[in-house]
């Protein structure tokens, strides 16, 4: 049997087994009508996934780098996702279920996820969307030369606006980088 292991607040990390039981799970969206901003991941990862709470693994720069952007009425763990809303912000993804890789989704099930997603965004109209990766939303929106920043297109009244990919593997934009960018959202 694995050794337990436990983050500085008490909770457990998941094991291997417990990241493995995560495939093709899904995380609640955090999500009501007239949100300021709407964050849109790829799809959950299995950590994510195995703790139920969105962008939860450890190295991940998103909730670091909302904490540093203004946009919170008070720092967030992902622990407490839910008090978003209170922030008026919420947080969804392309594609509902986990895998350990986000390869492992095709092109045909990223613009499922983004038709979803359009009717999501159409009912609940939040002023802003944004979208974490850039690939993301080239791949499921087919528009291939998308750039990162606000977009020309909207999704009824939203404004769209893409940027980087918060894993703790894309090394090239920091927490400030991307505290900066959120930022940006208060528009």
């Amino acid at each position: 049997m694995a050794a337990k292991t436990f983050f500085d607040d008490g909770r457990q990390h998941p094991t291997k087994a417990d990241l493995e039981a995560a495939r093709q799970k899904t995380v609640k969206d955090i999500i009501r009508p007239r949100l300021h901003v709407l964050f849109i991941g790829i799809n959950p990862g299995l950590y994510t996934a195995a703790i139920g709470h969105h962008f939860g693994r450890p190295g991940n720069r998103f909730w670091p780098a909302l904490n540093l952007s203004g946009l919170l009425r008070h720092p967030l763990s992902p622990y407490e996702s839910e008090k978003l809303l209170e922030s008026n912000i919420g947080i969804t993804n392309i594609v509902s279920r986990a895998t350990a890789r986000a390869d492992e989704l095709s092109r045909e099930e990223l613009r499922r996820g983004a038709q979803i997603l359009t009717r999501k965004i159409l009912r609940y109209k939040p002023d802003h969307a944004a979208f974490l990766g850039l690939g993301l939303y080239r791949d499921a929106f087919d528009f291939p030369r998308a750039r990162l920043g606000l977009q020309r297109e909207k999704i009824g009244n939203t404004r769209l606006w893409v940027f980087p990919n918060p894993s703790g593997l894309n090394a090239h934009w920091q927490i400030p980088d991307y505290a900066r960018m959120f930022r940006r959202l208060e528009i």
